[in-house]
């Protein structure tokens, strides 16, 4: 199984057992944008000052097409890469 099925498993299952807003009370900072968690078993997860690249370019548009509608992106005319890039899909 490649490493990015089992990353997308444990976003789904992160995102229904702990609450939604967990991004935004806990990685969100003032000045824009998100932080990285140091130890998130921890009551209040220190951040680690820095965002990571794919965490807006993957995991939030992977999030935003979870739960947006089908008619969004219609999965029999587009294909996410690894990189959740979206490719038309083109019939020979």
């Amino acid at each position: 199984m490649f490493d990015e099925c089992v990353v997308g498993v444990w976003w789904v299952w992160a995102w229904w057992c702990f609450p939604s807003q967990a991004f935004e009370t806990h990685s969100k900072v003032d000045s824009g944008g998100y932080s990285g968690l140091r130890n998130v078993n921890t009551g209040v997860p220190p951040k680690d000052d820095q965002m990571q690249s794919f965490f807006l370019a993957e995991t939030l548009k992977y999030l935003y097409l979870l739960y947006s509608d089908s008619s969004v992106l219609p999965l029999d005319v587009w294909v996410l890469n690894t990189e959740a890039h979206p490719l038309r899909i083109q019939c020979v």
